[in-house]
């Protein structure tokens, strides 16, 4: 039996997709300071971290939000 590897970053489409959101909306929050920028894996691979996505459902983001 094979496990799957945990995804560690995801596109933008997966990280709106995975807090029920469409991407305008998504796009708004992250513009905002709200739901955290992409990180830039090389050139323009931008990823979004699944720990910070998590952190938004558990609660474990600060108010002030995420540095832009």
């Amino acid at each position: 039996m094979s496990k799957r590897t945990p995804l560690l970053a995801v596109k933008e489409t997966t990280a709106a997709r995975m807090l029920d959101m469409r991407m305008s909306e998504f796009r708004n929050l992250v513009q905002i300071g709200a739901l955290p920028q992409p990180i830039n894996l090389a050139g323009q691979v931008l990823r979004w971290r699944v720990c910070e996505l998590e952190a938004i459902l558990s609660g474990a983001v600060p108010d002030e939000g995420f540095e832009t």
